[in-house]
């Protein structure tokens, strides 16, 4: 009778033992596969939210600045109060419906989507993104409101930075959003 006690109670504490290895490994996956679901779904935020429509913005600007190039006929590689009558009105029109829009949809995403930007901190490209923005728009504004002339331009040079920045950044998070995607797939 002692040994079959002693089995029981031997087959009981083993039981006991595997059951309890075995929560605990399932609740350290079950955690595992949350923080990776959490670090997917910001991904994913940062990705539709931020990122992507910068991407897909700064496209779309370097297309456009091709086409007015193309419609002026040459490369103006000076923009400023040199240029002929008729390259300016065909460059304010750019600026007025084309360039100045895309620059404040731009703006709007970064000031209001700043928690999705992936950096401890605001790059330096986005804030001179930002400074010749404003720089430009504001001289804009005060030339068509008030005929303050100015050069045309921005104060500032376009960024390119910027633009190699929030590619890299866009490609960056869309390896990241496919490794954690086939984590919690093969979990």
């Amino acid at each position: 009778m002692d040994s079959t006690i002693t089995a029981a109670t031997i087959a009981a504490t083993a039981a006991a033992i595997g059951w309890l290895v075995n929560h605990i490994l399932s609740e350290r996956s079950e955690r595992n596969r949350n923080r990776h679901k959490a670090k997917l779904s910001h991904i994913e935020r940062q990705l539709e939210d931020l990122y992507g429509p910068l991407f897909f913005l700064l496209h779309e600007g370097t297309a456009s600045f091709g086409d007015f190039k193309q419609t002026v006929g040459r490369n103006i590689a000076l923009i400023g109060p040199s240029m002929s009558p008729e390259d300016l009105d065909t460059w304010l029109f750019w600026v007025d419906n084309d360039l100045m829009p895309r620059n404040a949809a731009i703006q709007g995403l970064l000031s209001s989507k700043a928690h999705l930007i992936d950096a401890p901190r605001m790059p330096a490209s986005y804030l001179a993104f930002i400074d010749h923005h404003n720089s430009w728009r504001v001289s804009h504004l005060r030339w068509k409101q008030e005929g303050v002339p100015y050069l045309w331009h921005s104060r500032t040079n376009w960024p390119h930075e910027f633009e190699r920045d929030v590619i890299a950044t866009y490609e960056k998070l869309k390896r990241r959003q496919e490794e954690i995607s086939g984590v919690i797939v093969g979990s």
